[in-house]
């Protein structure tokens, strides 16, 4: 069996770096093929058993998948599972990239004249989200945004509060979840997932480009349905 590659479980266990029991239990949920059998107490494994344990084992873990649902995708297409894992793995590194620099709390305060109140409040919506270290670009950015805002007289006296914000997050997570949903539909498997990445970082400026100017195209239009309403 060694000859024609076949590994017994032991081998199998240290080339997936996941337990025996762990991979018993795989088997037993269906989510491993059936093993060459050569009696009763002895089984030999396929080396492609290695990157397939692999796979599940991240699913599990990074993504906190059930195992129900990585079987019902790996028995459709396990191919298509790793190219988009391996898609999402490049898309958010490079994303993570971006974010290490940090900013302190202390600058932010120098910085920008948002009230630290405020601050607190926008991290408890989630809409900033601060580590030790401090924030990271996004959230620099966001919180300049809160500071132009205020600065042109968008506050509290006349009724914007941090909650305000909670609207445009909600209605961008739809839109990110769909955008990752056909980025990763038209890209995964279609080119090698750094491409892929490259390319998907390439349009976040055009993108951010586009969203604006059909928020204000939207703004206008609804405007005018309204004055047109009331006329």
């Amino acid at each position: 069996m060694a000859k024609k590659g076949l590994l017994k479980m032991r081998e199998l266990a240290e080339a997936s770096g996941v337990s025996a029991g762990t991979i018993k239990h795989y088997l037993r949920e269906g989510l491993l093929p059936e093993p060459v059998r050569t009696s009763r107490n002895m089984a030999y494994y396929p080396p492609e058993f290695v990157d397939r344990i692999k796979l599940i084992k991240q699913l599990q873990e990074e993504r906190f998948m059930p195992l129900r649902v990585i079987k019902a995708m790996l028995d459709e297409d396990p191919e298509r599972v790793r190219a988009l894992v391996e898609l999402e793995d490049r898309i958010l590194e490079r994303a993570l990239e971006g974010e290490r620099k940090r900013v302190s709390a202390a600058e932010i305060g120098r910085r920008y004249d948002v009230p630290r109140e405020v601050l607190d409040r926008l991290e408890e919506l989630g809409i900033l989200s601060p580590n030790s270290r401090g924030y990271g670009p996004n959230d620099v950015k966001i919180v300049e945004a809160i500071s132009r805002f205020r600065a042109g007289g968008y506050d509290e006296r006349i009724g914007f509060t941090v909650y305000d914000t909670l609207r445009y997050k909600r209605a961008l997570e739809e839109l990110v979840r769909e955008e990752i949903k056909v980025i990763m539909e038209r890209l995964a498997g279609e080119m090698p997932p750094e491409h892929a990445a490259e390319l998907v970082a390439s349009g976040a400026e055009p993108l951010n480009d586009l969203i604006s100017a059909l928020h204000a195209k939207l703004l206008v239009e609804e405007l005018e349905r309204q004055r047109s309403r009331r006329g």
